[in-house]
């Protein structure tokens, strides 16, 4: 696939000289998808109630910079995607609009701000959602919550749903999810509840490869309507919430 190609709805990226040297490298891409969860259809034909993001975001992957981060930079491509949307709908304290930051910038961020300790930077430790919101805070001075859900289907389809709800309503911006049992990292981007269960609209960071339209990551299942049920039962969850009401322009 030619790298180069600009799709409907994406958005070229100036990495600059950020990426980290780290063994095996792919091409580094220059273009990001956008909104890739629209013209999604709903997982229900009949909802009881839906609540989606509202705003601009890219989708970032793995190896998205170039940087070959498989096994272990899902969380970090959750926050940029994360990022991403603050920088578009958020004004800072600064009302500078900032471009997500790199694996690198997020890495040495944590050191300095006394969260971990230097040999962090340039290693590949993963990080949850307690980095995420220390992260977003730090480039973009806004405050998290945090939301920790025990496992087990009653909590997770009541505590974590309502949640959700509530969130998407009054905030709108994306959500990270991650666990310990289940501890890949996943972006949220909305919530469907019916009858008979609920359902979670993911952003899964986990795809490798050149840029895709955002049918076939659709078509792929690397955004999907994942139902509740279908999580670790026996894995607790965290949420990652951005505290943004009143903030956006």
């Amino acid at each position: 696939m030619d790298t180069n190609v600009v799709f409907a709805g994406s958005e070229e990226i100036d990495w600059g000289g950020g990426r980290a040297e780290d063994g095996k490298t792919m091409n580094k891409t220059k273009t990001l998808s956008s909104n890739v969860h629209t013209g999604l259809p709903n997982p229900l034909t009949d909802p009881v109630k839906c609540s989606l993001i509202k705003g601009d975001y890219l989708y970032f992957h793995y190896g998205c910079d170039g940087h070959d981060d498989r096994g272990w930079g899902c969380g970090y491509r959750t926050v940029q995607t994360m990022a991403s949307w603050l920088s578009r709908n958020c004004v800072t304290l600064n009302d500078k609009h900032r471009a997500p930051p790199s694996l690198p910038e997020i890495q040495q961020a944590l050191v300095t701000m006394g969260d971990k300790p230097g040999s962090f930077s340039c290693s590949r430790e993963w990080i949850g959602t307690c980095e995420a919101s220390l992260v977003l805070d730090c480039f973009y001075d806004v405050p998290c919550k945090l939301v920790h859900v025990r496992g087990g289907g009653a909590e997770l389809e009541h505590v974590a749903v309502e949640e959700l709800h509530r969130h998407f309503e009054k905030h709108g911006s994306p959500v990270m999810m991650g666990g310990d049992r289940d501890n890949s990292s996943k972006g949220v981007v909305g919530v469907c509840t019916g009858d008979n269960g609920s359902y979670l609209l993911v952003v899964d960071p986990h795809y490798y490869g050149g840029p895709l339209e955002k049918t076939e990551l659709q078509k792929r299942g690397w955004v999907a309507w994942k139902r509740v049920s279908s999580l670790d039962q026996s894995s607790f969850y965290n949420l990652c919430m951005p505290q943004t009401a009143n903030k956006g322009t």
